[in-house]
């Protein structure tokens, strides 16, 4: 596997800018309401008191040219990644695939972010070194997924809801400690079961309390109300149900008084449905996209990381570059799952022999991907691994 002297030549972040003058304080009620204490303690509980660097956070993730690597699946999902290349599901095989992911000496040019699995953010590499350890010495920033995955709606068209709440203000203290710097929370809407006035109010409402307890907690948090490709429905439909669902993202935002200038967002493009038999150019993507940001997206918003939600690797890119084509209030960038370890993946194939190409395969859509982000993606020399369609019908993450 790869070793982590590679990463020697890699660009180094200071350490103590992660942890001075933090000490872990007292995790707000997991409902999320911050009580005052009725008795002195030895630790304070002071809203707000993160706040000059979440700013920091968000603009050092939201850098020029760089965007998130998304490697966040559970390990049940991992697991199926796992399957597609023959190899079974254990921690061993989890471990040498994220260590993979990585330490590609030079990820840190196109990345400024990776989003880590509860068990990533604890684990070490094959050579022994903390995976945190090695993404802070190539730049990257370490965040970490805190939803605990969605769940039938009642009273709904058969929609979901994203638990995880109970519980929060614990988990995203520990995790700070371990070395998160941002948090994700994914809850989904289904434009094929309505979406249901009761499952937009649900899923605005979640992602503002969890991003009101992430930043009480020093961790910038990610939106993401991620709208399924699933179905038949034009990219007009799309962008009328975006207009829906961020505006109460954004109404529930501020009645949590989270601070705008230290989230992220991680929203869907505006596309047809991945069933639809109209499709859309890039430039149809980008103009309904940036039509949408600029109705519903404050512009003290530091960075817009879109998802890919099962375009392909190459379409992927194709839209982000087609939004990048003139200046934007925000940071519009990537954060990629599948759109960035794909081809990755397919080259690895579990042999340790393939690792170097594997690490060059996403180091060239991470690339690629980065030149989006200027504006400068061309498309030339693809592969057709990298334009085969991703989109999984129901897929959960």
């Amino acid at each position: 596997m790869a070793s982590a002297s590679f990463l020697k030549s890699s660009p180094v972040f200071d350490k103590s800018e992660w942890v001075k003058g933090q000490t872990l304080r007292q995790p707000s009620v997991s409902s999320g309401v911050r009580c005052l204490p009725t008795a002195p303690t030895g630790l304070t509980i002071r809203a707000g008191s993160y706040a000059d660097e979440l700013v920091k956070t968000a603009k050092t993730v939201a850098s020029p040219g760089r965007g998130i690597l998304a490697m966040d699946e559970s390990n049940a999902t991992c697991g199926k990644r796992l399957a597609s290349i023959g190899l079974e599901n254990t921690e061993a095989n989890r471990q040498a695939y994220r260590t993979l992911l990585v330490s590609p000496p030079g990820l840190g040019q196109y990345v400024s972010g990776a989003i880590l699995f509860e068990e990533t953010l604890y684990q070490s590499t094959v050579d022994g070194k903390k995976i945190v350890d090695v993404l802070i010495e190539q730049g990257i920033v370490p965040g970490i997924k805190v939803d605990k995955g969605l769940v039938p709606l009642t009273g709904s068209n058969d929609e979901s809801w994203c638990q995880g709440l109970d519980g929060l203000a614990s988990r995203t203290a520990a995790y700070y400690q371990q070395g998160a710097r941002f948090a994700k929370w994914r809850t989904v809407v289904s434009i094929p079961n309505g979406p249901s006035a009761l499952a937009v109010k649900e899923a605005a409402w979640g992602l503002a309390r969890y991003a009101s307890i992430a930043q009480d907690s020093g961790l910038v948090p990610i939106v993401e109300p991620e709208i399924l490709l699933d179905g038949e429905h034009t990219i007009e439909r799309t962008f009328e149900v975006a207009l829906k669902v961020w505006a109460e993202v954004f109404f529930y935002l501020a009645e949590n008084n989270v601070l705008f200038e230290g989230i992220l967002l991680k929203p869907s493009m505006v596309t047809p449905g991945a069933e639809a038999k109209e499709r859309a150019t890039p430039q149809q993507v980008a103009d309904y996209t940036l039509k949408l940001l600029h109705r519903r997206i404050p512009p003290a918003v530091p960075g817009i990381m879109f998802l890919s939600g099962g375009q392909s690797e190459v379409e992927a890119t194709l839209n982000l570059n087609a939004m990048n084509q003139s200046p934007n209030p925000w940071h519009v960038s990537f954060s990629y799952a599948r759109a960035l370890q794909n081809t990755c993946l397919k080259i690895w194939g579990g042999r340790p022999e393939n690792v170097k190409a594997a690490q060059d395969a996403l180091l060239i859509r991470a690339k690629a991907n980065s030149l989006a982000q200027l504006g400068k993606y061309t498309g030339e020399g693809e592969s057709e691994e990298a334009k085969k369609e991703l989109f999984v019908k129901g897929y959960v993450y």
